[in-house]
């Protein structure tokens, strides 16, 4: 038996590339839908990754493209992102999970390695994801946190290892972000950086590994790189 226990991916950009066919076109379709005048390109879209949890990037637009008062962007934000998430929904069967993700999680689901999510994204729309793309393991994953369960910051990570009841060592977080590699190793946990086109360059540091792709790795090597 190895060492590795749990597994806990990030969604957007690490399970499934989300961001241009998914979060990006859905936030453009609910402006069009609601009558305003704002499509982000994708160049715009990825200045605005910075800022976590896409209601936050909308209220954004709209403050400083639209005449709309503080009172009128409370009203408004949460319709507007309520039929984003709408649009997104139908969108996820045409966001097909990145190369080598389905082959590890069934790998782990073999093994009787756990799997969790920690993400930023709504937990209705990971669902929803991984309903889509990898039915058969839905049930697998355990605890899912997404954005109802707070921030994703370090205490985020440190709660969900005490819900899977590993030490922390048994832990390997899957991400794609500086961010992400930060809250992980914030808690403790030892983290494995998939980049992309959009989180490529960013600041790694203290990540065990930082690959292109899950492509060509499998569950020992991971563990074996990651885990020591």
């Amino acid at each position: 038996m190895g060492k590795l226990k749990a597994i806990i991916f990030d969604v957007d950009g690490t399970l499934a590339d989300t961001e241009v066919n998914g979060h990006l076109a859905a936030c453009n379709e609910a402006f069009a839908r609601m009558g305003f005048d704002i499509r982000w390109s994708w160049e715009e879209f990825k200045e605005l990754l910075k800022i976590p949890g896409n209601a936050r990037r909308m209220r954004l637009a709209l403050s400083t493209r639209t005449s709309l008062s503080e009172a009128e962007l409370d009203r408004i934000v949460p319709e507007l992102f309520a039929l984003k998430k709408e649009c997104y929904l139908k969108r996820v069967d045409k966001l097909p999970l990145l190369p080598g993700v389905a082959r590890i999680i069934h790998e782990a689901i073999d093994r009787g390695i756990r799997l969790a999510i920690v993400s930023v994204t709504h937990e209705d729309q990971i669902v929803a994801l991984l309903k889509a793309q990898i039915p058969e393991a839905l049930d697998a994953f355990d605890p899912i946190l997404g954005k109802q369960s707070g921030e994703k910051d370090s205490a985020l990570y440190a709660r969900c290892a005490a819900m899977l009841g590993c030490d922390v060592s048994e832990i390997l977080v899957i991400e794609d972000s500086e961010k992400g590699v930060k809250a992980a190793k914030g808690a403790g946990l030892p983290c494995a950086v998939v980049y992309n086109d959009y989180t490529k360059g960013q600041d790694f540091t203290g990540a065990e590994l930082v690959v292109r792709s899950l492509e060509h790795l499998n569950l020992d090597l991971l563990e074996r790189l990651c885990l020591g």
